[in-house]
């Protein structure tokens, strides 16, 4: 073909090559930013959209970690109150008290005056190995002064706790010395203890007190069930008061120990979670043990299940004050930088059918977070006439008693907070914290006399003579609470047994300061009256005692055989950690 021949075909292949390039150029601007739009109207996609966005336009840098972070609690609040995330730095923290260990120098602490003071030293742990005592000051960690305003219970944790081996230097103040003292320690597993006291509240009864539902709970049970048995226990008073709750495999493991075979335990189920039966298997030790347990309005989720299978079917006895009313399974799920959330999967149910989670609204609910003031408020810590019930969703237990749904376990028998002898002096020297510090200071300036002591009978026989009430009005007056000697007269026994409670607790722990405490509580007294009168097992109202047998036989029916199958860790929790 001649040039001339080509070159009259160039304009041609010229305009179609331009026409195509055009066509193509649309056809793929068209699909993108089809797509683009697509992505940022897609539900499931906005937040990755929006963050793109945000970093890539918005007029100052923008850390998008923290961002997140910080998002991420807001948008579980939007579900129900308790769905909660966990950022990677607090895991550990919120983990350590259900594990059973953690790993840190083995101390008890408090904070004063910009200052922290070693309250006790736990038995066998690293501290104690290198000669730490209780009244040590923690001045100085790895070589840096560790006093003022720096120190919270959130930074003394990250600097004392760490990996197990590893080592921390840490500079001690003694009570009577003004010599600087240094301890390389080496951390170690620290014990975390969920059953606070286990002993014999008389020669027939025995007592159990359960601060969480952990990991180690249930052994811990069986060998405080095992201690008692030793010392010819014939009923037992389990305390749940103010136990915030746990893994429900172990209010599962431990409520199976007082159960007889195919009695329904709890049954879960959500909207992807089919219902899930747990019942007991018969093998537990205490099965014909009379029983009381304990609740009030800090008893919540797993403490709630355990009540609530023994009051279904009809078990043991329920003493103390409607409980908080948590209803909700949360399920973990980790993420790969460590944290985590807890998010809500199911309800729980006990036997009867009813679940006691208490209303809520979706979202930021201020209503839900202020329920137990409003019982408070309301009366209902003080007369069981003040408690609302909700009369449309009524259950019965196996024997054919009333229970209640929609809010909490309401006791069997209602015992009202005791109050004798509040006024608004000792209510302020509480509310202010003035009776904590003031037992503290006692406490670490009489401690080498204090040591003398070694049971809470004769420790509490040297504090009573010691005109602790004078000296706590003084203690008051210079923190700018002006003594009242009328006030202080009515609320004698009050401060008496707080402020004696306290040094007992500080020298000697949590069990003899809950021996102190029980001397006078009226729910104690309570529950021994029950069991002494033979009165722990419930009987069915009159008018139904001929169909008592059919219901507790319908309970049985509706288990489910793979219900003894262990949950997986069930409910979330709140714990302030002081223990390094």
């Amino acid at each position: 073909m001649s040039n001339n021949h080509r070159s009259r075909f160039i304009p041609i292949i010229t305009a179609i090559s331009i026409v195509i390039g055009i066509l193509i150029g649309t056809f793929y601007a068209n699909h993108f930013s089809g797509n683009r739009l697509g992505i940022i109207n897609t539900s499931s996609n906005k937040l990755n959209a929006l963050l793109r966005i945000i970093d890539d336009q918005y007029v100052d840098t923008v850390n998008i970690a923290n961002l997140v972070e910080d998002a991420m609690p807001q948008i579980l609040a939007e579900l129900d109150p308790h769905s909660s995330y966990i950022a990677a730095k607090d895991v550990e923290a919120a983990n350590a008290e259900l594990k059973g260990s953690f790993s840190g120098i083995g101390i008890q602490f408090t904070i004063q005056e910009d200052t922290i003071h070693i309250n006790s030293v736990i038995p066998g742990g690293p501290s104690e190995k290198v000669g730490l005592m209780a009244g040590d000051r923690i001045i100085s960690v790895e070589g840096k002064p560790f006093v003022g305003k720096i120190v919270t219970n959130q930074e003394a944790m990250s600097r004392l706790k760490g990996p197990k081996g590893s080592e921390v230097k840490i500079g001690v103040l003694r009570p009577y010395g003004n010599e600087l003292l240094s301890f390389s320690i080496t951390r170690g597993d620290i014990p975390v203890k969920s059953i606070n006291a286990s002993y014999m509240l008389n020669e027939n009864f025995g007592y159990i007190k359960v601060d969480k539902f952990g990991e180690t709970t249930y052994p811990e049970l069986l060998i405080a069930l095992a201690k008692l048995n030793q010392q010819g226990c014939k009923g037992l008073v389990l305390d749940l008061r103010g136990n915030t709750g746990g893994y429900m495999a172990a209010a599962i493991q431990m409520v199976n120990e007082f159960l007889p075979k195919n009695r329904l335990i709890v049954y879960t189920e959500g909207r992807k979670q089919p219902r899930e039966n747990f019942s007991s298997n018969g093998t537990g030790s205490s099965q014909s043990m009379p029983i009381v347990v304990l609740v009030d309005e800090g008893s919540a989720s797993a403490s709630e299940i355990f009540a609530g299978a023994i009051q279904d079917n009809d078990r043991g006895l329920i003493i103390g004050r409607r409980s908080f009313g948590k209803g909700l399974v949360q399920q973990p799920i980790d993420f790969s930088d460590g944290s985590s959330i807890h998010l809500t999967i199911a309800r729980y149910y006990t036997p009867s059918g009813r679940c006691i989670q208490k209303p809520y609204v979706k979202g930021n609910d201020t209503s839900y977070e202020m329920d137990l003031i409003t019982r408070y408020q309301h009366g209902e810590f003080f007369s069981q006439d003040s408690i609302k019930l909700n009369k449309s969703l009524v259950y019965h237990t196996s024997l054919g008693r009333t229970v209640y749904g929609g809010g909490g376990i309401m006791p069997d028998i209602f015992v009202p907070q005791d109050t004798l002898g509040a006024t608004s002096y000792y209510t302020t020297a509480a509310n202010k914290g003035l009776i904590l510090q003031f037992t503290f200071y006692y406490t670490d300036a009489n401690r080498q006399k204090l040591l003398n002591y070694e049971n809470e009978d004769e420790l509490l026989n040297y504090i009573k003579k010691q005109n602790l009430l004078d000296k706590f009005a003084s203690f008051a007056d210079k923190k700018g609470l002006k003594r009242r000697n009328i006030l202080m007269h009515k609320s004698h026994k009050l401060f008496e047994k707080n402020i004696y409670g306290n040094i007992i607790y500080n020298m000697l722990g949590t069990e003899p300061y809950l021996k102190y405490l029980n001397q006078s509580d009226p729910t104690i007294f309570k529950a021994i009256e029950m069991l002494d009168q033979g009165k722990s097992f419930p009987q069915p109202p009159a008018k139904v005692k001929k169909d008592a047998k059919k219901r507790s036989k319908a309970i049985a029916q509706t288990t489910d055989k793979r219900s003894e199958k262990v949950s997986p860790k069930g409910t979330t929790f709140d714990l302030v950690i002081r223990t390094a």
